[in-house]
């Protein structure tokens, strides 16, 4: 009997009821035999914490959970969920133009996870700093240090560098996959997102919850796993999409490869027995269907650790499950690549206890696959760092081998492809920090100025009217830690090594006035006269473990030519924590500044920094780029002082970002203990919270306001008052739904009694 005959039948033998709750329980148990529509469980919401509003609702029916909202451009959103075996389920997800028809993307969709685990290791790179410094590896130290591993890859087995510990073992290594006991959801309205939440999830060393987050204003869709596991030490990364879509309703998925150029995948081909794994440009893949399609794509920033490079490993995937079903996401891959950095995969950390957010996004739109690319793409304004009248984009430490690859291909005007990269992300200022292990290191003048006369006038060449190419370096010499120096001026001689009897400075026949430096003093003499800043590279982690902290009281650093520390995320990622790089960076810096507060000094800041090396046109650069929006007029020229861009770093003129948001102005008005922020905010991502954080000489406070109202792609002038009674200095941060962030410097709030002579180095 075909199924539509079984349904006149079953009609027939209720219809004299008139009940249409039989006709209804009797036609769910048909269409669930038939294969169309899977039953459903009994579905129980906790709905005390939701609240109605316009533009944004849930409501239950038939134990069918139906969360609609407003999207973007006259767009609405819907989606349907239920439980199926203890499974939560996607039962709908539409889309449609306002007063249109609903148009199905998705039908009993189910969540699919994966998860990969192995153990976290502490490097020797990351003891050797310690031990020089005469610190004892002791557990407690190891303890408070692993979690920060740069040179770590829990899933390679035989790794070239060193690690403190076992050797690995394939014991380590944990797969699991997603399953589901649920019983219930939860309903929590927060601003202008809605959360639903279905407890239940099993994955492996981890459990906890499912949720979709749906966002007023705009057609994103979030889930996430919110997991925990209770084992010691691990590290970890995830694979996340939905599956059982229709090959006949989205019968493709498209995308843009590392080229650019236009590819697809069409659903007519074999079933598939793993992931497909996608290299796609911005990280993101589309399934088109008619009138409709539905974009996957991850976080812009957190979903990525830091490494060396930024080659494209595949971020999003499809899979082939049936001859009319897919699924799509995200994942990250297992290790490295290139072999050469196959040491440095450190994965995300999930510290025993910690909730880890395990997201993937995505877009529903009544337009092509190419308007719904457009339409995210919007979200990190292109995978580029949006020009802002009155500033100028900087972004330092960059190991590219410049010099020795100009030298090769044969002419000092050759274009790089690694400036063709950071071209079009927006950049205009470039910092190269070579000469860190390269270029003669310990020579005493006459091959490292050889080298650096190159560096000079390639560098030089290398910049235009709108881009400069600075030719710094990454010392990492008699201060403790690595560092990079900048100079104000193109041109300075100067090395590492000074022999017995050579002069600290004199003139060369060749090269003009050089510098001979052997000691901590002999560079900040140097840095005095020529005008130059430094800054601590990686904080707390890699060659710079137990640095700054272990010099806070050294005369180099309680001087205004020490800028402060880098901000490079990554290093430690931890996806429980609401702040990236909240205790290598903001920790360090919060605590430094209360050490200063009545010395004297300028404020230590945080500068965006990219510690990376080479990489072209083809890489995923952006998901791995902070910057630094300095407050000047114009982009220094090849030949010019940079002394302004220097000032602007010295008073703190910039702030940073990620770049999906972005601090427009900023002051601290008032006077006394009357005091208020006044910042100017531009953002793409629904805000999560603004935070003024202050420090008053002994302790570090912050007030963090909830700003998840406020949707997404806005404007907003903040004015948050505070009471400066007995606080020394303040700073401001936002930070958004998806875990990017901007700030500004922190600012005294007190006039110093003193300031220092920036010519001379400050004797405490």
């Amino acid at each position: 009997m075909t199924v539509g005959k079984l349904r006149l039948f079953l009609y027939a033998a209720v219809v004299s009821t008139s009940t249409a709750l039989v006709w209804m329980t009797l036609t769910a148990a048909v269409t669930g035999a038939a294969g169309t529509t899977p039953l459903a469980d009994a579905l129980t919401c906790d709905m005390a914490q939701y609240k109605a509003s316009s533009g944004l609702t849930a409501a239950i029916d038939q134990n069918v959970l139906t969360v609609a909202w407003n999207g973007q451009n006259g767009s609405e959103m819907r989606t349907r969920y239920a439980i199926d075996g203890g499974q939560p389920i996607v039962r709908d997800l539409s889309v449609r133009k306002t007063g249109g028809q609903w148009v199905t993307l998705g039908q009993n969709l189910t969540p699919d996870y994966h998860v990969v685990s192995g153990i976290r290791r502490m490097s020797t790179q990351q003891a050797d700093p310690l031990k020089a410094a005469g610190v004892e590896l002791t557990p407690d130290v190891i303890a408070k240090n692993r979690w920060y591993a740069f040179w770590d890859a829990p899933l390679v087995m035989k790794p070239g560098r060193e690690i403190i510990g076992p050797p690995r073992s394939e014991s380590d290594i944990k797969r699991a996959s997603s399953s589901f006991h649920t019983t219930s959801c939860s309903v929590k309205t927060d601003g202008a997102a809605l959360e639903v939440t279905f407890p239940g999830l099993s994955m492996g060393i981890f459990s906890g919850d499912l949720r979709f987050t749906a966002y007023r204003g705009t057609n994103l869709l979030r889930m996430d796993a919110l997991a925990t596991t209770k084992e010691e030490w691990i590290a970890y990364k995830y694979e996340a999409g939905l599956k059982g879509f229709s090959t006949d309703v989205t019968p493709r998925v498209v995308w843009r490869d590392t080229g650019g150029q236009p590819q697809q995948y069409a659903f007519g081909g074999v079933i598939h027995k793993t992931i497909a794994p996608v290299r796609a440009q911005n990280r993101l893949l589309v399934a088109e269907g008619k009138g409709a399609s539905l974009a996957t794509f991850t976080p812009p920033h957190t979903f990525f650790f830091t490494r060396e490079v930024d080659i494209n490993l595949g971020y999003v995937w499809y899979r082939k499950d049936s001859a009319t079903t897919f699924g799509f996401g995200i994942r990250q891959a297992d290790a490295e690549e290139n072999p050469q950095y196959v040491d440095n995969f450190a994965l995300f950390n999930a510290p025993p206890g910690t909730v880890q957010h395990m997201g993937v996004y995505f877009y529903a739109s009544p337009d092509s696959a190419e308007g719904t690319r457009q339409a995210v793409l919007r979200f990190t304004h292109g995978d580029e760092f949006k020009p802002l009248p009155g500033y100028k984009t900087f972004v330092n430490h960059f190991h590219l081998r410049f010099t020795d690859r100009v030298r090769a291909s044969g002419s000092f005007d050759t274009p790089m492809q690694d400036l063709m990269a950071m071209k079009a992300l927006g950049l205009n200022i470039i910092g190269l920090s070579d000469f860190h292990g390269d270029m003669h290191p310990n020579d005493p003048g006459p091959l490292r100025f050889r080298d650096q006369k190159d560096y000079f006038e390639t560098t030089r060449r290398a910049s235009d009217t709108d881009f400069l190419v600075t030719p710094w370096e990454e010392p990492s010499a008699y201060f403790g830690g690595h560092y990079n120096i900048m100079f104000p001026k193109r041109s300075v001689y100067w090395s590492k090594v000074r022999q017995p009897g050579q002069p600290f400075t004199e003139i060369d026949p060749v090269y003009g006035k050089v510098y001979h430096t052997g000691s901590a003093a002999d560079v900040q003499q140097m840095m005095d006269a020529e005008g130059a800043y430094w800054y601590h590279a990686h904080p707390r982690t890699k060659g710079t473990t137990g640095y700054p902290d272990l010099i806070f009281d050294k005369p180099y650093v309680k001087n205004d030519r020490y800028l402060g520390v880098a901000f490079k995320p990554g290093m430690g990622m931890d996806l429980s924590e609401k702040r990236i790089c909240e205790w290598r960076c903001f920790d360090v810096t919060d605590t430094m500044n209360n050490l200063y507060a009545s010395s004297g000094l300028k404020p230590k800041y945080i500068i965006a920094d990219i510690d990376t090396y080479k990489k072209g046109p083809e890489d995923d650069t952006y998901a791995n780029f902070p910057v630094n929006y300095l407050k000047i007029d114009k982009t220094p020229g090849a030949d010019d002082d940079v002394s302004p861009m220097l000032r602007a770093l010295r008073e703190g003129n910039f702030f940073v970002s990620t770049g999906e948001i972005l601090i427009t102005n900023y002051a601290v008005a008032g006077t006394g203990a009357q005091r208020s922020i006044g910042a100017d905010v531009e953002w793409t991502f629904p805000l999560s919270f603004v935070e003024v954080v202050w420090g008053d000489g002994k302790k570090i406070e912050r007030q963090v306001v909830s700003v998840t109202d406020l949707g997404a792609f806005g404007t907003k002038r903040f004015a948050i008052p505070f009471d400066a009674t007995g606080k020394s200095w303040v700073r401001f941060a936002v930070w958004d739904t998806a875990g990017n962030g901007a700030f500004v410097q922190p600012v005294w709030l007190n006039a110093p009694k003193m300031t220092t002579d920036e010519g001379a180095q400050r004797k405490k």
